[in-house]
């Protein structure tokens, strides 16, 4: 009879290390998709700047319409992006036509005096680090789920459960404008 009560209880223990590491599981999971929607957030704000810094350089530098044409270009992939890979790439693509917007406005010191683009460039710029934290936050989590998936003994919980390993999110570094030394 005690051997009964000894397997009872392994058998207890080890149901219960499941429901507990499923739940971890589904914790680190739902981080992961919640990094992903602030990353989005974020995204779409600066999809939303995009058009008023546009028109704000378009009204300086009217002859520029190959870069104007580039940064809408790539606004109007990164807004219809589908999946990581895809929105990295758009990503990337916008990044890059936004410095060539900045370095067109650096052109125009009558551009880089106007307020309004110079609280459009700041209102950017704090989106950029916004988007940089949130992609560090979903990074993070995406290492914390991807690590549980892979270890022994979780790993027999996590196939069982169907939990697949995620992708990290990297863009290129944002626009910062580029940086004045006077020696």
């Amino acid at each position: 009879m005690p051997v009964v009560w000894i397997l009872l209880g392994v058998v207890v223990v080890l149901l219960l290390w499941a429901v507990l590491t499923f739940n971890r599981l589904v914790t680190f999971r739902t981080r992961v998709d919640n990094g992903w929607s602030q990353i989005d957030v974020q995204l779409r704000r600066r999809h939303d700047l995009i058009p008023n810094l546009v028109e704000t350089v378009k009204g300086y530098a009217a002859h520029e319409r190959e870069v104007f044409e580039h940064v809408t270009e790539a606004r109007a992939q990164a807004m219809g992006a589908k999946g990581m890979q895809d929105q990295a790439q758009a990503e990337d693509a916008v990044t890059a036509g936004l410095g060539r917007l900045i370095a067109v406005a650096e052109n125009y010191p009558d551009l880089k005096a106007n307020q309004n683009f110079l609280a459009l460039q700041e209102e950017l710029t704090g989106t950029e680090s916004k988007i940089a934290y949130a992609r560090q936050f979903y990074n993070d989590q995406v290492t914390r789920l991807n690590t549980l998936i892979q270890k022994f003994p979780s790993s027999v919980v996590a196939g069982i459960g169907h939990f697949e390993p995620r992708t990290f999110f990297t863009i290129d570094e944002p626009v910062r404008g580029p940086v004045k030394v006077d020696l």
